[in-house]
């Protein structure tokens, strides 16, 4: 949970301190992560579910597709703002809405991405709804980009303290796995300008693909394929992450 205890934590994770403490999750480092969902034949209508302030949105874009951006973070959504060419590509195209509930009609996305880490929040109901509704606004045949936590890679490589300090700023994060391993927990305190400080608790569930798999069957999505990480290698237990194209069922 967040500072005050009572917003879920992705809401008070996702404020408008995320990009001064991630500043390296920035705009040119989503190029070749673009241009890979590109390669793997992402095309036509898009939409860019937990969006962010818009780095992949603005760059699928560019590239000539019809993208619209969703998410819960007004903080996040108001920063896109700040991206060039935010004004010619962007603007009017930002939506602020839950996961489980995507205010567009049925049939409305040729396809669909869902990049870093953004799945696998609300429990194993939550996350089945949240597959129902991209399977819902995809057209037959559609296709969706899941970008996931390796499992494998983040039990073996799990380093539970840690600390990094930034311009104004001081990250500390505490983690550990739950449930036998199905959950990494994080829990975060930020020291920021001499402000009091904030903590929130982090809770992702990682999926095995043989866990995952019933919940896409049941949402009417069926897999393609699957990568390491946004340069094409292999997803074996070693793979930086999981990315998993999925194609709705006609």
């Amino acid at each position: 949970m967040g500072g005050s205890g009572s917003e879920p934590w992705y809401e008070a994770a996702f404020q408008d301190d995320y990009r001064r403490v991630y500043a390296h999750r920035d705009l040119e480092s989503a190029r070749p992560e673009a241009a890979f969902l590109l390669d793997q034949g992402v095309r036509g209508r898009v939409l860019d579910l937990c969006c962010g302030f818009g780095r992949h949105a603005l760059l699928l874009a560019e590239a000539g597709l019809d993208v619209v951006g969703l998410d819960l973070s007004l903080d996040l959504l108001r920063a896109a703002r700040e991206l060039p060419g935010f004004e010619r590509r962007l603007a009017g195209r930002l939506v602020r809405a839950d996961m489980t509930r995507v205010p567009f009609a049925d049939g409305s996305f040729d396809a669909l991405v869902n990049l870093f880490s953004s799945f696998g929040y609300l429990g194993e109901a939550g996350d089945a709804q949240v597959l129902r509704e991209i399977a819902r606004v995809l057209r037959p045949a559609g296709r969706a980009a899941l970008d996931l936590m390796n499992p494998a890679r983040v039990r073996a490589g799990l380093v539970p303290h840690s600390t990094r300090a930034g311009p104004g700023f001081e990250l500390e994060e505490r983690r550990r796995l739950e449930q036998g391993g199905r959950r990494v927990v994080k829990e975060v305190e930020l020291r920021a300008d001499g402000r009091a400080p904030r903590r929130w608790r982090e809770d992702v569930r990682l999926y095995e693909q043989g866990e995952l798999a019933p919940l896409l069957s049941a949402a009417g999505l069926a897999v393609e394929r699957e990568f390491g990480d946004f340069d094409g290698r292999p997803c074996d237990s070693g793979a930086p992450r999981r990315i998993v194209f999925l194609r709705r069922r006609a």
